[in-house]
C-alpha cells in the first residue's frame, strides 16, 4: 500500500530540522546563550542557510517561540471551578499534552532578553487578558496579571529551575493549590 500523504520537500525538511534545533537550544540555553553556528551545529548545516532559511537569530527565536495557548473559555465553566480549570490547562501544556516547547524556550530567555520578554507580554496581552476579560470585567488587568504571577511562578520552578519540592508535587495537588489561588483573584473580581 502506497502512502498517500504528499512528500516534504527537501528544503521543507531542513526548515523543520533547523526549527527544531532551534527550539532544543532555545530551550536549554535562552536566547542569549544560543548562536546561529550553534543551531547550524546541531541542525548538520552550514551556519548560511540558517540565515537563508530564516533571516537571522531573532526571526528564528520568533518562530521558535511561537506560542498558542489554546485557552479554554473559562465563562463555560461553573464559577467555582475556574482557577483549577487554568492551572490544568496549563500544566497540560507544558508536559507536552498541547506541545508547549516553545514555552520554556520564551521563558527562559525572557529574563535576560528583551525579545522574548516582549515576546511574553505579547501573548499575555492577546491570549491571556482575552481570556480573563470574559470572566473578570473591569478589574480584568489586575486579575490577569495575578493569574500570570502564578502560572508563570509554576512554570519557573517546575520547569525552568527544577526546584525539587515543585518537581515532586503530584499534578493533582499543583491544580488544587494552585489553582486555589487563582480562583481567589477570580472571585475577587467577580464580587
Amino acid at each position: 500500500m502506497r502512502d498517500s500523504r504528499p512528500r516534504k520537500s527537501k528544503s521543507d525538511r531542513t526548515r523543520e530540522t533547523i526549527l527544531e534545533a532551534a527550539r532544543t537550544l532555545f530551550a536549554e540555553k535562552g536566547y542569549d546563550g544560543t548562536t546561529v553556528r550553534d543551531i547550524a551545529t546541531a541542525a548538520n548545516i552550514d551556519p548560511a542557510m540558517v540565515i537563508r532559511y530564516f533571516g537571522g537569530k531573532e526571526t528564528l527565536f520568533a518562530r521558535a517561540a511561537d506560542i498558542d495557548l489554546r485557552l479554554p473559555d473559562l465563562s463555560d465553566l461553573p464559577a467555582p471551578s475556574m482557577g483549577e480549570a487554568l492551572v490544568r490547562h496549563f500544566l497540560s501544556v507544558w508536559e507536552g499534552d498541547g506541545g508547549g516547547s516553545a514555552l520554556p524556550i520564551a521563558l527562559r530567555s525572557a529574563a535576560v532578553n528583551e525579545l522574548a520578554a516582549e515576546r511574553l507580554r505579547e501573548i499575555f496581552a492577546t491570549q491571556v487578558a482575552p481570556a480573563i476579560a470574559r470572566i473578570a470585567g473591569p478589574d480584568t488587568p489586575a486579575v490577569a496579571g495575578l493569574v500570570a504571577t502564578q502560572i508563570l511562578g509554576l512554570a519557573f520552578t517546575r520547569y525552568v529551575l527544577k526546584l525539587p519540592p515543585v518537581v515532586a508535587l503530584p499534578r493533582e495537588r499543583l491544580v488544587t493549590d494552585v489553582g486555589r489561588a487563582i480562583q481567589g483573584y477570580i472571585d475577587g473580581a467577580r464580587r
